[in-house]
């Protein structure tokens, strides 16, 4: 199994709150975080703008985008490894994806929501 490696927004609400939970799940420390936010230019494959869009991971020789890069940090946690590799189902996979599209429509909201309070 590889490890991956996932990029994160640090500027994120949700996206720090997330990445604060999966190092605890992770106890292995097999999966590398690179916040956009300082990440120097070269550590970013993609456009930063594109990245900071969608959740990005690096497995397997592969640039993975939304849920397919949750698939990826997922099964590098053995706790979340059987929805990692059910990710790896092409229906489940187009599931996910349509899970994850939804959310992003929803996403500012609850970034605000999420920023409000943390600030409080």
């Amino acid at each position: 199994m590889t490890s991956p490696i996932v990029w994160h927004d640090g500027a994120c609400p949700l996206c720090r709150r997330e990445v604060a939970l999966m190092p605890r799940l992770d106890r292995r420390g097999a999966i590398r975080f690179v916040d956009l936010q300082t990440a120097a230019a070269e550590e970013c494959p993609r456009n930063r703008a594109e990245m900071l869009a969608r959740l990005h991971a690096f497995e397997g020789g592969m640039l993975l985008s939304g849920a397919a890069a949750f698939g990826a940090m997922w099964r590098a946690i053995p706790l979340l490894r059987p929805l990692g590799l059910a990710a790896r189902n092409p229906w489940v996979l187009a599931s996910l994806e349509r899970a994850y599209g939804l959310f992003l429509r929803v996403r500012p909201r609850l970034q605000k929501r999420a920023g409000t309070k943390a600030a409080s």
